[in-house]
């Protein structure tokens, strides 16, 4: 790819065109018509849901939980997914939604709907969000953003393009023990940070046994639920909550957590990419299980004043600081950890031409204490939504949280380091590699902002 504006990057990175046999140009509602109807405080925002998997439930559950909010509308692929989900509306709003879909473009069509919730599978992200945006909705989508950098680049101009809210769901930034503790970050107390350290052990995933390929269950639209990506057999190792560890639909563990742990540092670093990345790793814990993506994954990215690390594992549980999942901020007064129960300050010594002091106080441990901070982060879109205010994880924050995850598994798949171009969007001097930033969408679908 030549090197250009971001304008110029669209263009090679992207297929043109809409949707075979969809208008695009009739599913774009008017702006200002679609903020009349909820300007006001009091007026009834109306949601519809698409992916009724696990996630999708739960970000409608706490939806509509909210004053003047319904969901009018649930699509998955899955019929039996679809009812539980019309089965919790019914169950909280005392009444079921107006209709149930296989097909989401058959909710972008409804016009009274204002805002969709994305709870797909990975690599159904971007095309519903960007739909959205084109037919006049606001978008609540979950974790990671995309599939490829070159998507996410896509969804932030869409959400730019119609003026449309978008917020990916990383809890984390609505939390409170998180924004104070990344405001200490940024106060300098810990003095000049020259290390970032992320992580994810999970002891409660491990081994998922190889099983032959079979016939999808009659409840799924098999090929719905492909989509943009390759036509092969059903495998129901593939399916459902299995699916992100398979290339073809997400990125393994690193795109999974590393959405929610990369974006801490992203926030308290004020940072949008690093300039480099390489990563090692394999399946180490279960090599022959059926897992394509990494067990086991450690990456290290370099950015102009400091280095990050991530690392995960899949069926143990004791990462860095003994505990599950966290960030540290190592600085030379101090380093801070975080994780989702609390954070606490370690103070830094020193014993150059003396006896070994502290450099800091520290501090204990601070709690995260009851909040519930997912119940926070969608009251804050929908808040968002009567306001027209950038939420607190804007599509951009979104988008630029993913990019280096995304780089770490490119590196991973190539066995080398990636450099990367931040303005630009592109990988330097390796056009193998300059392939995996944007990803081949299967016929008929295609991507258009």
């Amino acid at each position: 790819m030549r090197s250009g504006t971001r304008r110029e990057f669209f263009k090679d990175s992207l297929a043109a065109g809409a949707l075979a046999g969809a208008s695009i140009g009739a599913r774009r509602s008017d702006t200002a018509a679609s903020y009349d109807r909820i300007s006001g405080a009091n007026d009834r925002i109306r949601i519809g849901l698409v992916g009724s998997g696990g996630q999708g439930r739960a970000d409608l559950n706490k939806m509509i939980r909210i004053e003047n909010v319904e969901c009018v509308a649930v699509c998955d692929v899955d019929d039996a997914q679809a009812a539980k989900g019309a089965a919790l509306v019914e169950s909280v709003s005392n009444r079921p939604p107006a209709f149930t879909t296989r097909d989401f473009r058959k909710v972008l069509d409804q016009k009274d709907i204002d805002a969709i919730i994305v709870g797909t599978p990975d690599h159904w992200h971007a095309l519903p969000t960007i739909m959205a945006c084109q037919a006049g909705k606001d978008v609540y989508v979950e974790k990671p953003l995309t599939v490829a950098i070159a998507e996410g680049r896509a969804v932030v101009a869409a959400a730019r393009k119609y003026n449309r809210i978008v917020q990916m769901g990383t809890q984390q930034r609505s939390a409170p023990h998180y924004s104070r503790a990344v405001e200490h970050v940024k106060s300098g107390q810990l003095g000049k940070i020259r290390l970032v350290r992320a992580w994810a052990y999970l002891d409660w995933k491990g081994e998922i046994p190889v099983v032959p390929d079979s016939d999808a269950p009659p409840s799924v639209d098999y090929d719905m639920w492909l989509g943009p990506a390759p036509k092969r057999p059903f495998n129901k190792n593939r399916f459902h909550s299995t699916f992100r560890w398979y290339w073809d639909y997400s990125g393994g563990l690193m795109t999974d957590w590393g959405a929610h742990m990369i974006d801490i540092a992203n926030w308290a670093m004020g940072i949008r990419a690093p300039n480099s990345a390489v990563s090692v790793g394999g399946k180490f814990g279960y090599p022959g299980d059926a897992m394509e993506t990494p067990d086991t994954q450690q990456a290290i990215w370099q950015f102009p004043e400091f280095s990050m690390i991530w690392e995960h594992a899949l069926g143990v549980g004791r990462g860095p600081e003994a505990r599950e999942h966290g960030v540290a901020f190592h600085g030379n007064e101090g380093v801070l950890v975080i994780d989702r129960e609390g954070w606490e300050i370690y103070p830094e010594t020193d014993a150059i031409n003396k006896p070994r002091r502290y450099k800091s106080p520290g501090m204990p441990r601070q709690s995260a204490g009851s909040s519930d901070y997912h119940a926070t982060h969608i009251r804050n879109f929908i808040d968002c939504m009567r306001s027209r205010r950038l939420p607190n994880s804007e599509v951009e924050i979104g988008h630029n949280s993913m990019i280096a995850c995304h780089l770490a598994n490119i590196a991973q798949r190539l066995g080398r380091q990636v450099k990367w171009d931040v303005e630009k969007e592109m990988i330097v001097g390796d056009p193998e590699a300059q392939r995996y930033v944007s990803r081949e969408y299967r016929a008929p679908w295609k991507l258009a902002i």
